[in-house]
Order: structure tokens, then sequence, then C-alpha cells
């Protein structure tokens, strides 16, 4: 017998307009049935087909997904190979399913430093996708939140150099718009699976307010439920941005 779905129980006025994942453990998954890494891989496409759906239909307005890292090109050749071959042919795959979803692909990261026809899929998809409205679909690829920092770093120093832009005129809003994630809203979710509790280089800039939520589920055993639960779990807390609790419902009395 099913269990009942957790859905009934999300408070549709309070969701985050904006989640990031971290998606963890696919490797791991693999080895414990004696299956080859980039199997894993595989099966965590089926948790993003699921998740991205889950999301969209709840109504979350951007979805971000730790999709690899720069760190990652350390790994295996044979591996990155695979998991690059496995990038081109799942974004060739799901444009039908964005689309069906009216949801919007685009990318943060470095993704020229990507092999040409991964970029080539990708500048595709973002353009066949362009005009959809229902959630924005965010592929951090190449990505890693030291890279972006440095990059915005010197697109500043650039505007300072040229005259553009005064050194006094250098604020957190100056900053946010010339990282790669500038286009967003910060997420105010973090969600990470296979039971690490790290960020592992990622949105350090966005995150310095945002909630983290961690499971030990692999990522390919993360499922539409999960998600659910994690929302859940979401809005039982209290932000405060620095705030006392009583500030915070004083506000919401107001």
């Amino acid at each position: 017998m099913a269990s009942k779905s957790l859905l009934p129980e999300i408070n549709i006025e309070r969701l985050p307009k904006h989640v990031a994942i971290i998606m963890d453990g696919n490797g791991r998954w693999a080895k414990k049935r004696a299956l080859p890494r980039v199997v894993g891989h595989e099966y965590g496409v089926k948790s993003v087909r699921t998740v991205t759906e889950a999301a969209a239909s709840l109504g979350v307005k951007y979805l971000t997904l730790y999709t690899f890292s720069t760190e990652n090109w350390n790994r295996p050749k044979l591996e990155v190979t695979a998991i690059m071959t496995l990038l081109v042919r799942t974004i060739r795959k799901e444009v039908a399913t964005l689309q069906k979803n009216n949801i919007r692909l685009r990318t943060i990261g470095d993704i020229k430093g990507l092999p040409t026809d991964a970029y080539n899929e990708l500048l595709e998809a973002m353009k066949l996708t362009e005009n959809n409205t229902q959630m924005d679909l965010i592929l951090a690829i190449n990505y890693s939140a030291r890279w972006d920092i440095i990059q915005a770093t010197k697109a500043i120093a650039q505007r300072v150099k040229s005259g553009e832009l005064e050194v006094e005129q250098i604020n957190e809003t100056e900053i946010s718009n010339a990282l790669d994630t500038g286009h967003f809203p910060e997420p105010e979710l973090l969600i990470r699976t296979s039971g690490e509790y790290r960020i592992s280089n990622f949105m350090l800039w966005e995150m310095a307010y945002g909630e983290f939520y961690f499971t030990d589920a692999y990522w390919p055993e993360f499922d539409k439920e999960s998600f659910y639960k994690a929302i859940i779990d979401y809005q039982k807390r209290e932000r405060r941005f620095g705030k006392t609790s009583e500030q915070i419902t004083d506000h919401h009395n107001a």
C-alpha cells in the first residue's frame, strides 16, 4: 500500500522562491550496489527530472542544481568523460520535458570551459526554452563559488579602473550583481543529499542567510516526497535575518 503523500502539508503561500540542491551520492549509491559509478549518475538523472517537475508544479520559481563543479575535473578521466557524455545526452533528451512543463533552462559557471558538444547542447537548449515562464532551472556547471567571486572581483576592478565605478560605491548590491548568480534572487533553501554536512564551494556569498537541509538519502534515492519533506522542514523554521523572534512577530502582526 502506497504511503500518503506529504503534499497536503505544504503551505503554498510560504514556498521558498529559490531552492538550490547539492546532488551528492551518485557514486556511492552505485558502489553499494556493486555497479559502476557512471550508473549512479544515470540514475541521478531520473531524480533531476522528478524533483524539477515537483518544484515547478508546486510553484517554486528558481531551482539551482549543482551539476558539475570546477573541482570535479580532478576525478578519474573515464568518469569525467562519462559525465560529459551523459550531460549532452540528457540535455538533448530533456528539452521536451522542459517545454512540456514551461521551464526555462539557464546556467551559472564557466560553461565555455566545457567540451564543445556539451557547450553547444546547453546553448541550444537555453535558446529553445528562453520564453518559458513557470520556473527557471539553473544548472551550475563548471562552477565554484570561489571562481565566481574571483570573476566578479575582476569585473568590479575593471569598472573602477575605467572610471565607471568609484571604490566607495562598491557595496553588497554591486558584488551580488557582478556574480554569475546576479540574475536570480538568493536561495532561501539549500538541500544536500548523501549525509554530507558541508557547502563544497557552492554559493558561498548567496547562502549568507539561507536555510540548510541535510538528508542521508543518496541523490538517486531522492524523490518527490523527499523534496516535499525538505520544503515542509523549511516552512517550520523562523527566518530572522539577525533579528530577534519578537521583532519578526511584531513585523508580521503589524
